[in-house]
């Protein structure tokens, strides 16, 4: 661990930690029933700083690296719920991003500024009905109206989608040219035209609110543009590289909680007059998979560091991703069992870690897309012989 985090790395980690421990964990059953993460938690990290760790101290950030927002993701993985970790990350590490690197200053004032301090909750608006992995495909349009956008059709599985101030939404403004036509505009709760049809009822990940949003000509102004017209989808594949550093972090710290949680059932529960730790057939699963958590954690360890250091370093998150979150269910998935007809029962919380992480191998790019990716980087195929 030492290797990759510095002495003040120690220090927000002991911080997160406590704070996680004092204000998260003993509400997370209480904010699943709710459906939701309460939007004063959200002001209160901000207010701490901890939505700002990586940015800028000139936009109100702390100044700190990709490391800090690592530390924050795993100690969210470790709070009892994903849902709650979903709501905080999408907010601050995937949502956000984009407003810093290509935003305005105008725009980093009025969006960013705000939002990294928990004075409004911020969505990210790519995912549609007939358009989710292959981003390409988006058929909500925006065409320029005199000094406005208007804006027409529907996003799904949208996350904070019921309280988000305001919606960084992919848009194609370019017809007909594929993914050179995408565009992200910023769009207010209040504008126009927009509005939350339907909030999602999901398996899992029940304190993240999910909502489906419809714009029917919904009007914005043209200065809500983020960066240049028609460069939309460079600007999406960016932020998914932090987003899926950030998911494969706290997927593996999950992962190592709900292993824990089965450890001292384990060694508490007797069956045949020993305890089930005694168990050499166990034994050997749970150090398997202790091991593959260690691994996925060192892999998030080295694409961070790449990204750090500005190296884009796809192929390396890419595989981040899919094997953290692959590897956390799997720990889940035993860790359940190993609790037996007790962990089916809702009153124990390895449920919940269960039902969050099978989403994780969803969201943010599926199993199937990040093996994709990896190939591609590969170069599996050569360059002329692809589709």
């Amino acid at each position: 661990m030492e290797f990759w985090f510095e002495e003040e790395h120690k220090i927000l980690r002991d911080s997160i930690h406590k704070f996680v421990a004092n204000e998260i964990t003993p509400h997370v059953e209480e904010w699943d029933e709710l459906g939701l993460t309460p939007r004063s938690l959200v002001q209160q990290m901000g207010e701490l700083g901890y939505l700002g760790l990586m940015y800028p101290e000139e936009y109100g950030g702390q100044g700190g690296d990709v490391f800090s927002a690592i530390i924050l993701a795993e100690e969210l993985g470790r709070s009892g719920s994903l849902g709650v970790a979903n709501t905080v990350l999408v907010h601050a590490y995937m949502a956000v991003p984009i407003i810093l690197r290509y935003g305005t200053e105008e725009q980093k004032h009025d969006y960013f500024e705000p939002a990294i301090k928990g004075q409004k909750i911020a969505s990210l608006g790519i995912t549609e009905p007939g358009a989710g992995s292959d981003v390409s495909l988006l058929k909500t349009v925006a065409h320029k109206d005199g000094d406005r956008w208007i804006i027409n059709g529907t996003k799904i599985f949208i996350t904070n989608g019921t309280q988000a101030d305001f919606v960084v939404l992919a848009a194609r403004t370019e017809p007909g040219q594929g993914s050179r036509g995408i565009s992200v505009i910023l769009v207010n709760r209040d504008a126009p035209g927009f509005s939350v049809s339907r909030k999602l009822q999901k398996v899992g990940n029940h304190a993240s609110d999910t909502a489906e949003l419809v714009f029917e000509d919904c009007a914005v102004p043209l200065d809500r543009l983020v960066g240049e017209e028609g460069k939309g989808f460079n600007q999406i594949m960016w932020e998914l590289q932090l987003e899926r550093l950030v998911v494969g972090a706290a997927a593996t710290a999950a992962g190592e909680y709900a292993l824990e949680m089965a450890i001292a059932y384990c060694q508490q529960r007797q069956q045949f007059g020993r305890p089930l730790a005694g168990f050499q057939a166990l034994q050997h699963r749970i150090v398997d998979l202790a091991t593959a958590l260690e691994a996925g954690k060192q892999l998030v360890y080295g694409a961070a560091w790449k990204y750090k250091h500005d190296l884009y370093p796809v192929k390396e998150v890419s595989m981040a991703k899919l094997y953290c979150t692959n590897t956390a269910f799997m720990a889940a998935d035993y860790a359940l069992q190993l609790h037996g007809g007790y962990g089916y029962m809702m009153e124990y919380p390895i449920q919940r870690l269960w039902r969050d992480l099978r989403l994780w191998r969803i969201g943010g790019g599926t199993d199937e897309i990040m093996r994709e990716i990896i190939a591609g980087q590969m170069q599996l195929v050569p360059k002329e012989q692809r589709r």
